[in-house]
């Protein structure tokens, strides 16, 4: 199965929608930062959150970051996507021992912080309180006090029985400056008897969960992406930030004539670095 992400729009242009599965995405993720099952299903909500938020950005080098700070056993998360329906992500403490189901407690109390890299001189910061630390309720919060547009998010992560992912997936849904009255009506009511991991777990696909969802409605599909876990690092990426330590901290490795390791924290990816090498970003003027 690829995972992917379909837009379009609803009830006579009224509504904007995205959705995805995102099954292969969460499952990567889950084996490489080998998270427990409460863990997989927090971190695998803000990726499928995050790589459909990305989805909305309009410019190809346009990237979007969430950052989940919280007092719970997680400590906290970070995503990172972009408009190609790539991303990547990582959580303080994968090993949380808690019912699968426990996101909340996991999570706890905390801020939720969206950066918005869209080509201007400095990134837009969105920071709002969580307000369940389920995840899908607090982009919804996000979205109406930040971004003042009402939407409603709906993630879910399902396990097989050796903690592996099952199905993944999730959408948001927007209303237009020009939704009627009875519709929004409408649809908070349908809302709030809606299931979207029930019917995942039924084998419905995202697409028909849609279309259920605006049931009576007119439902347009106008395209269809892939979307995937991918880091993008790179030895020239890491050497930059190497470099950003500065002179002297650079100095202080090399007198230690030992060589460095970096590790990326969204991929597991060992970069090393000889005394040579570091010897040679001084040498070279790049510090």
């Amino acid at each position: 199965m690829t995972d992917y992400i379909v837009r379009g729009m609803a009830a006579s242009n009224q509504v904007r929608f995205f959705a995805c599965n995102s099954t292969d995405t969460v499952e990567k993720a889950r084996v490489t930062h080998n998270t427990s099952p409460v863990v997989t299903n927090a971190l695998g909500r803000l990726l499928t959150g995050g790589v459909l938020m990305g989805a909305m950005c309009k410019n190809d080098t346009d990237t979007l970051t969430i950052r989940l700070q919280c007092q719970g056993p997680i400590h906290g998360m970070l995503v990172t996507a972009n408009s190609k329906g790539e991303v990547k992500g990582y959580v303080s403490e994968p090993q949380v021992m808690l019912p699968a189901k426990d996101v909340a407690k996991a999570i706890d109390l905390g801020v939720m912080s969206v950066i918005k890299d869209i080509g201007l001189k400095e990134p837009y910061v969105g920071q709002t309180h969580l307000v369940s630390s389920e995840i899908a309720e607090d982009l919804t919060y996000y979205f109406v006090t930040s971004e003042q547009i009402p939407s409603s998010v709906a993630l879910g992560v399902l396990h097989n029985a050796d903690a592996t992912v099952s199905k993944a997936g999730g959408f948001i849904i927007q209303l237009m400056p020009f939704a009627e009255d009875k519709l929004i009506d409408d649809l908070e009511a349908r809302l709030k008897e809606f299931s979207f991991t029930t019917l995942l777990e039924q084998g419905v696909s995202v697409e028909d969960i849609v279309k259920k969802l605006f049931e009576g409605y007119d439902v347009t599909f106008t395209d269809t992406m892939p979307c995937a876990y991918v880091c993008d690092c790179s030895k020239d990426r890491v050497e930059k930030a190497v470099i950003s330590l500065g002179r002297k901290e650079i100095a202080d490795m090399i007198e230690e004539n030992q060589p460095i390791e970096v590790v990326c924290d969204f991929c597991h990816t060992k970069y090393s670095f000889s005394p040579d090498e570091l010897l040679n970003f001084l040498k070279n003027g790049q510090v």
